[in-house]
């Protein structure tokens, strides 16, 4: 099917739970630039919107990405959300972690999905709720009808994560599988996290060419070194002011380590296996490829 010919994706059901709430896209009014950045959590979210403002901001420092490009599902912003959004000024750029059946999708906007192996996801996600202050971990325990044990130990917290998933943010293998099924839009971008690690520059330019901006050559050292896990992790308070009050440790914890594979020497054969099967269950054998190499089909790439 060519992407002509391909039906344009159509919200079928609504999202909402203590963190989020899909219907606040029902009245979002889009703009013909506008970029939506959609992922599962942890997967690489905050990176691509760094890389993101950089292009737009053209190098600038220290903007805070947190403030400038809005959660739009989140219930953590003020229903005052929208009203802030008609207002800003400069190219819109918001983020998302919903799944594509319950986003509003118009042709108008562009959209870039960032995917990273379940594996790596929980290993992030477990320093991200154990690093949270502990009002704030008892609050998602609160919301999570089957909340996991918060112990020293990932390979629980990952195995819990297996057999039960996320009541907050829903199925895992079909968030990934949707936004691959919606890979042949001229609107949409994949982009995966161990392409980021492994070719950031090349990265960016492909985020660049999609989204239509153009940079100076003499410019991109800069872009590049303000996207770097080194860069974002100094300033971390700057560009995610909220960690801070988040986290134990502020935005220390929030930008953590951002590496990949912290799993394999740590789960059973029979764990990998697990998740294997898991995968190639419930995804398709290209979008189980995918999610665990990065590697993309010629038609597919951008």
């Amino acid at each position: 099917m060519t992407a002509a010919q391909m039906p344009w994706p159509k919200k079928t059901r609504e999202i909402q739970s203590a963190v989020m709430d899909s219907t606040r896209w029902n009245g979002f009014a889009f703009r013909d630039d506008d970029i939506v950045i959609a992922t599962w959590p942890k997967s690489g979210t905050t990176w691509m919107q760094q890389i993101v403002s950089q292009l737009i901001f053209r190098g600038a420092e220290d903007i805070p990405i947190e403030r400038v490009s809005l959660w739009v599902d989140c219930l953590l912003y003020p229903p005052e959300l929208l009203p802030a959004l008609e207002a800003q000024t400069h190219r819109r750029f918001v983020k998302t972690h919903l799944p594509l059946d319950a986003l509003v999708f118009s042709p108008k906007a562009k959209y870039i999905y960032v995917a990273r192996d379940g594996r790596d996801y929980v290993w992030s996600s477990y320093n991200h709720s154990t690093s949270m202050k502990q009002e704030l971990q008892d609050r998602a325990r609160a919301a999570e009808s089957r909340p996991p044990e918060v112990t020293a130990d990932p390979v629980q917290f990952f195995r819990f994560w297996l057999e039960h998933g996320s009541v907050i943010f829903g199925d895992f293998w079909l968030h990934q599988q949707q936004w691959w099924n919606a890979r042949g839009l001229p609107n949409l971008l994949l982009v995966h996290y161990n392409n980021l690690k492994s070719d950031l520059p090349g990265q960016m330019r492909r985020v660049a060419d999609f989204i239509g901006i153009q940079i100076e050559d003499e410019l991109w050292p800069v872009l590049v070194e303000h996207c770097t896990f080194e860069y974002m992790k100094k300033h971390g308070s700057t560009l995610v002011p909220i960690a801070d009050s988040m986290f134990q440790r502020g935005a220390n914890d929030f930008i953590h380590k951002g590496t990949n594979g912290r799993w394999r020497d740590m789960l059973t054969q029979e764990d990998i296996d697990k998740y294997e099967r898991l995968a190639k269950e419930r995804l398709t054998p290209d979008c189980a490829h995918w999610l665990a190499t990065g590697e993309l089909p010629e038609r597919a790439m951008k």
